[in-house]
């Protein structure tokens, strides 16, 4: 049973239309971010009324992509009589499910806290996310290419297995500065504790019980020495990865990647104004925004 008849999983030419609006529509919202500086969630969230917990809305924003995908690949290939997809196909659907898994399950629940996220953003956010899925499963179960000949013109097995070395080397780069960040809640979570505990045995159960504020520290290691945002940077790579095994000629794969770029870039550059603002331009140093060297 379709989920939404003909849009999810998507006849060919419902498909062919949301590809084409996925490739113009996203860079256009995304480049917004150059000139509203709001952004209701992380450093910038504010408080609201229509703000979600973080947790909450993390996994619900994040989590329709690689539901989307599953759903896709195994409904889509029945309705256009194909019984056994090659293994490219496979395993380009589970590199995307092995990101999401993290980004959308775990990423969240390890997280030490997490600001609340207004609606807009966590709608917008689940939006890119059923978007980018269907027209990246779709293309997998169905409209790319579906047969061992296909692929030999589509990605060679070097090339594919350049694209997975890629991927994975961003994946790690992505958990490795993702832990730094954590890592700096839970040092500070670890001194207050602290101070909390000996201030308690001195009788100032006011102190001991007083909320644990979100803390804010400049990274250091690994490419934060460079940049202010690696994490961004090793995504980008992860997807460009991606597309390099699925063949440059992969229209969604290519419209993910630009659509990241267009999506983070201006987040990153406002984050950086944002760095320099709360700590001085002296603490943040020579450091990027996030591609060394450019910017």
């Amino acid at each position: 049973m379709p989920i939404i008849q003909d849009w999810i999983p998507p006849t060919r030419e419902n498909y062919e239309t949301l590809l084409f609006g996925w490739q113009i529509a996203y860079p256009i919202i995304g480049s917004l971010q150059w000139v509203i500086k709001w952004y209701g969630m992380g450093k910038t969230s504010e408080a609201s009324p229509l703000n979600i917990p973080g947790r909450i809305a993390w996994m619900a924003m994040e989590c329709p992509g690689f539901l989307t995908l599953l759903y896709i690949m195994r409904t889509l290939p029945a309705e256009h009589g194909i019984t056994d997809l090659p293994w490219q196909n496979l395993v380009l659907a589970g590199l995307f499910v092995i990101h999401y898994l993290n980004r959308a399950v775990i990423f969240p629940l390890i997280q030490p806290s997490m600001a609340p996220i207004h609606i807009s953003v966590a709608a917008m956010a689940m939006g890119f996310q059923v978007c980018n899925a269907t027209s990246i499963a779709s293309w997998l179960a169905a409209y790319g290419p579906v047969t061992a000949e296909a692929w030999k013109s589509q990605s060679s097995i070097p090339q594919f297995a350049l694209g997975l070395l890629v991927f994975y080397a961003g994946l790690a780069g992505n958990y490795f500065h993702d832990e730094e960040l954590r890592e700096i809640r839970r040092r500070e979570q670890r001194r207050q504790d602290k101070i909390r505990a000996e201030q308690g045995k001195n009788g100032d159960s006011d102190v001991a019980q007083a909320p644990i504020t979100k803390h804010y520290a400049i990274p250091e290691a690994g490419l934060f020495r460079y940049m202010l945002f690696p994490h961004y940077f090793c995504e980008w790579i992860e997807w460009l990865g991606f597309w390099i095994a699925a063949g440059l000629t992969c229209t969604p794969a290519r419209a993910f990647f630009i659509n990241e770029v267009f999506s983070m870039l201006p987040r990153a550059v406002n984050g950086k104004a944002w760095y320099i603002a709360k700590f001085g331009e002296d603490k943040v140093g020579k450091k990027w925004a996030v591609i060394p060297g450019v910017i």
